[in-house]
């Protein structure tokens, strides 16, 4: 893209802060967030927020790197988590009843992960019980935890997300998604 996608002005405020303005009013736990490339001016953006920020040093080595990252920090820092939820910052329609969503069907369905579905795919927003960390501390730096996902279907409940697809991962997807 050639910028920073996450400070893309979306309903009026970087795209980064509407997203975790949603995390954070779910209410589902401490939010902590993991910056790669540009986190001085993302941290900058969301410091007016009560969360964690942690930035990757090795973000150029893609999506599991992060996941690694913030995993360590979580395990490190939070007593005793029972789950973790992993989401992106690139997708303009994530509300915060998507979140409350998944940790409540994480608490009524009993499988140890509850994934989004869209466009006929499993994805992010995605939750992951504790069983699942040592898998997540393992997976390839250029990989998602897409593989965990999909070597534990009996174990995974699905939350539909329509909107879920649309992501900016392009300024062309920016230009769609404003008009």
């Amino acid at each position: 893209m050639g910028r920073s996608k996450q400070l893309l002005p979306v309903h009026g405020k970087p795209l980064l802060q509407t997203i975790v303005n949603e995390l954070v009013a779910a209410g589902t736990g401490e939010v902590i967030v993991v910056l790669g490339a540009y986190a001085k001016d993302h941290k900058k953006t969301i410091s007016s927020h009560r969360i964690k920020t942690i930035e990757n040093g090795q973000w150029q080595n893609g999506m599991g790197s992060s996941i690694k990252v913030g995993l360590n920090f979580i395990q490190e820092q939070v007593a005793r988590p029972e789950a973790i939820i992993i989401s992106v910052c690139d997708q303009p329609h994530l509300a915060s009843g998507h979140i409350i969503a998944l940790a409540h069907l994480y608490r009524t369905s009993k499988k140890t992960i509850v994934a989004s579905t869209y466009n006929g795919a499993i994805g992010v927003p995605v939750l992951f019980d504790k069983s699942h960390f040592a898998s997540l501390a393992k997976i390839n730096d250029n990989e998602g935890a897409k593989n965990i996902i999909q070597q534990n279907l009996a174990q995974t409940a699905t939350l539909p997300f329509p909107l879920g697809g649309m992501d900016l991962d392009t300024m062309e997807d920016y230009n769609r998604f404003i008009q």
